[in-house]
């Protein structure tokens, strides 16, 4: 009974779990001691009740009017103090061990490669940070304050069976086999069910995450019925899985306890037989009998403990799974300072998966530094992820990148991306101040710089008329400033940066013509100096370009000047064609 039996991969897990809280062991060990000292007084109360019974009638002793109050109260001190150190040394070493895992889970978050997030949905991954990281402070907390204190209760009370009576004793634990059995089967039960709830929670999140995220598209087409139904199938599931394993510790507890009354059943027959023939003294038999019955009770709690056990288990298989995930390696490989900004792909090649086919095939081009790229094409022609190779959120399949003559997987990952920098049409602004957003590039750069980067994108209009100016909130993923208003703050961010090369993919797509041309003016200058690609579906704006290469199915099937495209009649001229109806 002293431990919760486990199979090899759950020992190993709890191990790695345990790993964690090495580092505070002074604070675990006194927690230790106080669940030693709160078993001891179970077996005291046991010694307290034979002594009094023997002193009070068997062999009357007037003494024990005063020592038995005292006794009294100092058991029930020690057992408080010994409460109390053990529920809070245990918890305190719990909640650091989970501040330690949280704050490890998410910077291991912030290092994976593009390709595991697209893989794995976002709420399942917030499920895992939140839920089953919480779950881990009951298995690392909370049940082994339990274990260790409950397992010495019963190893004190079966030691002092067998100082009172070995026979007994040995009778009574002649069931202990069939309850660790029991146990066994009843922790697998928990840790089977505990996965599926932690699996459907990541489905809970996932689904109310997107109606959250998605409330305006939900309402806009009346399908909030829709979305209800939805998450009442998962939700549903949660419950049922939730149910079974309910059930299972509803049913594993008077199960044990059953099979131990049977023991105490026979035990009580020997024990009444040998005081009717006076060969158990009536002390020794209450004493017996009393510490018999104690055991019941931490027996219960430890069978009761492995529900919340085999969840922190479960969950810690979850988050050691990923953790073991491979990360970017961001400092290993060749230094790079500043970049000239010549670019050169030699017959590149990508696919995300053997069974999706090449994304891109075959693409090769050179620019050399401080000149402007468009990329033109139909959507899922490739232009975003011939862009997303270069800062390298995914590394070429076939072929190769070369930065400054220097194959970019050479370079340092965190250098090569400070050479790049980006304004997406996808705009991202996180839930704090326009000047925080705006410095997120550089978060040490001064106030002057950040204000000239704002002026210079156009920020400072709207912001001058704002509660605050440069310190007005933009709300959770900028929701209390416009589109356009979201994508000049982008480009105050690249601006800020002062990246050698410069990706703008639709950067004016969310603007109106007038605030287009203002927009576009900053970023000529912007770009002047600077190896620039821009991927735009208005051809207007890039007219200018040196070069205009031009992507269909992956493949690069033009490249030129405007006018060279527009002479060449070719795919480029039937685009410009279709967008101006000429």
């Amino acid at each position: 009974m002293a431990t919760l039996p486990l199979n090899q991969d759950a020992k190993r897990i709890y191990l790695r779990l345990m790993g964690y809280a090495r580092p505070y062991w002074p604070v675990f060990l006194l927690g230790v001691f106080g669940n030693a000292l709160f078993a001891t007084t179970d077996a005291g109360f046991v010694w307290f009740v034979r002594n009094f019974l023997k002193d009070a009638f068997a062999r009357p002793d007037p003494k024990v009017l005063v020592w038995v109050p005292i006794g009294a109260v100092v058991l029930f001190f020690m057992r408080g103090v010994g409460d109390f150190l053990s529920t809070y040394c245990a918890a305190s070493v719990g909640r650091r061990v989970i501040k330690t895992l949280r704050g490890q889970l998410f910077g291991h978050y912030l290092k994976l490669p593009t390709t595991f997030y697209d893989r794995e949905a976002a709420a399942n991954l917030l499920s895992k940070l939140t839920y089953n990281v919480e779950l881990l402070a009951e298995a690392s907390a909370n049940s082994i304050t339990v274990m260790i204190r409950d397992s010495l209760t019963v190893i004190a009370l079966i030691g002092y069976l067998f100082f009172l009576n070995w026979r007994l004793a040995a009778i009574s634990i002649i069931l202990a086999p069939l309850i660790a059995w029991l146990i066994r089967k009843v922790n697998q039960l928990f840790r089977r069910y505990s996965q599926r709830i932690q699996n459907s929670m990541g489905d809970v999140t996932r689904i109310a995450k997107e109606g959250i995220e998605g409330h305006r598209l939900i309402k806009l087409f009346n399908a909030q019925a829709h979305e209800a139904q939805v998450f009442d199938r998962v939700n549903e599931l949660n419950r049922r899985n939730n149910m079974k394993l309910i059930l299972t510790r509803a049913l594993s507890n008077p199960v044990v306890q059953l099979v131990a009354s049977i023991g105490l059943a026979f035990v009580l027959y020997v024990m009444i037989g040998m005081v009717l023939r006076h060969r158990l003294p009536l002390e020794d038999f209450f004493a017996f009998l009393t510490a018999l019955l104690l055991t019941t009770a931490p027996l219960r709690r430890v069978v009761n403990v492995a529900a919340p056990l085999q969840q922190g288990i479960a969950a810690g298989g979850s988050i050691f799974e990923i953790l073991d995930c491979q990360t970017e390696e961001l400092d290993a490989g060749r230094p790079l300072d500043h970049s000239r900004g010549d670019v050169e792909f030699r017959d590149v090649g990508y696919r995300y998966t053997a069974e999706n086919g090449e994304v891109l095939s075959g693409i090769s081009f050179h620019v050399r530094p401080g000149e402007t790229i468009a990329i033109v094409g139909k959507s899922g022609s490739g232009k975003s992820t011939l862009v997303s190779l270069l800062a390298r959120y995914y590394d070429v399949t076939e072929g190769q990148i070369l930065l400054d003559g220097v194959d970019v997987r050479d370079y340092r990952l965190r250098d090569l991306r400070r050479q790049v920098s980006m304004v997406s049409q996808d705009v991202l602004l996180f839930n704090d101040t326009i000047r925080g957003n705006i410095a997120f590039s550089v978060p040490a750069a001064p106030p002057a710089a950040i204000e000239a980067a704002a002026a210079a994108a156009h920020v400072t209009e709207f912001t001058d008329d704002a509660p605050g100016g440069l310190e007005f909130l933009v709300g959770d993923r900028g929701s209390l400033v416009s589109g356009g208003q979201r994508q000049r703050i982008s480009i105050a961010r690249a601006v800020l940066k002062d990246a050698p090369i410069l990706i703008l993919d639709e950067a004016t797509s969310a603007l109106d013509t007038e605030l287009e041309r203002k927009i576009q003016q900053s970023l000529d200058e912007l770009m002047r100096g600077r190896t620039t690609f821009v991927i735009a579906h208005r051809l207007t704006t890039i007219e200018n370009a040196d070069r205009i290469l031009v992507l269909d199915a992956g493949q690069l099937i033009e490249s030129g000047t405007h006018a060279e495209l527009i002479a060449h009649n070719g795919h480029y001229a039937a685009l410009h064609r279709l967008q101006f109806n000429v």
